[in-house]
């Protein structure tokens, strides 16, 4: 028997992520074609806490027009307020409907609920998810996720998204302080099996001023969620190649 024949649809997904995306650092013509398309994109932040609004004022300031939303509106609005053109506030339905890529950055026990309330919004979009399940505090719907991956878990919340998992590994603390920083740069592990969605999710990472490291399909997050010994370390994205075996 060949060994197309006998390659799994998860693998041949990722194959094709790899081809698309290639070396980070000089992306082919198609990965820069989607970039143009991401750089005019508008983007909806569902969950504009630490991580979320770190990262979608990277975006404000590298001029994406993005919508913050949470459970906090007044929050959200003072938030838009200060980062001035560009930012806007509105409800987790608005940020939704707004965004023509969505980033969710909320408790995972919330995941599901955010799946509920975006419900067709949610169908053909790009989704960045950089939501963590953490037992203490999610309960036991995160020791579910751990075990199966949150590349595997997350899209059953989120039906019908192009899911990338990107931002979840480094804290929003140091995301604030080395966006953009000289030398290296800090890497942000991708995973997805879109190879158009991994695209759009490099460009976006590359303009919030870090490195991207695309790492396989969806099943591959796993190597990067919450409790692997990379998570949570500042890490350049050569030392995030090396760890998580990614050739450059």
């Amino acid at each position: 028997m060949k060994t197309n024949d006998v390659m799994k649809p998860g693998r041949r997904r990722w194959l094709q992520a790899a081809a698309a995306s290639l070396a980070l650092g000089g992306l082919p013509l198609a990965a820069r074609g989607a970039g143009e398309a991401a750089r005019k994109m508008k983007i909806g932040v569902i969950g504009s806490g630490r991580v979320g609004g770190t990262v979608g004022e990277l975006w404000v300031k590298a001029g994406y027009e993005v919508m913050f939303s949470s459970l906090d509106l007044e929050y959200d609005k003072a938030l838009a307020a200060r980062l001035g053109a560009g930012a806007r506030a509105g409800t987790t339905r608005e940020a939704g409907a707004f965004g023509e890529a969505l980033f969710v950055a909320v408790p995972y026990a919330a995941l599901p609920q955010v799946g509920r309330d975006l419900g067709d919004a949610l169908k053909g979009k790009v989704v960045l998810d950089a939501c963590n399940p953490i037992p203490s505090r999610d309960g036991d719907m995160a020791n579910d996720a751990r075990a199966k991956g949150t590349g595997v878990a997350s899209p059953q919340f989120l039906p019908g998204a192009r899911l990338v998992r990107a931002f979840n590994c480094v804290g929003a603390a140091y995301m604030r302080s080395e966006a953009h920083r000289a030398g290296e740069r800090l890497g942000i592990p991708l995973a997805g099996d879109d190879a158009a969605a991994l695209q759009i999710a490099v460009q976006l990472v590359q303009d919030a001023g870090f490195e991207p490291v695309v790492v396989g399909g969806l099943e591959r997050a796993k190597d990067f969620d919450y409790g692997t010994p990379i998570f949570g370390k500042p890490r350049t994205a050569a030392e995030v190649r090396q760890i998580l075996g990614v050739k450059s």
